[in-house]
């Protein structure tokens, strides 16, 4: 049994989903493991991880729009140190989580034909954003 472990950066352009299945299936194969367990965490409590479609963009808009009509911006919260958009971006980020488990099967993901794995930004601006990557495996 072996282990790899990195941080990866990543750049998001504000509140949205950003796709990062390329960036980590090419970590992934710099590993050299071809079977195993991948393992994500997200740094940030106003971020998350997420496995959704990634054929039909619309789906990601949709998603973002259905998480601001759960968790609105306004004067009702009484944690606001960041601004209006502070409070429901922890409130989405408890929604969707922060970590992912994905089998490594043949030095691939084992996602589904439709899936790939996105970094959720709840911030209303661009923000540096760290995922903590682990793989244990063979």
């Amino acid at each position: 049994m072996r282990q790899a472990s990195t941080i990866l950066s990543f750049e998001t352009p504000g509140r949205g989903v950003t796709e990062i299945t390329r960036t980590l299936a090419g970590w992934l194969a710099e590993t050299g493991l071809s079977e195993g367990l991948l393992t994500l965490l997200c740094r940030h409590t106003s971020a998350s991880l997420l496995i959704q479609e990634n054929a039909a963009r619309e789906v990601r808009t949709d998603l973002a729009d259905w998480l601001d009509r759960l968790a609105p911006e306004g004067r009702h919260y009484a944690h606001d140190d960041e601004g209006p958009d502070d409070m429901p971006a922890h409130l989405k980020a408890v929604l969707t989580g922060v970590t992912l488990q994905i089998p490594v099967i043949g030095g691939r993901m084992a996602l589904g034909t439709w899936q790939g794995i996105y970094l959720a930004e709840h911030r209303a601006m661009p923000h540096h954003r760290q995922i903590a990557v682990h793989l244990i495996g063979e």
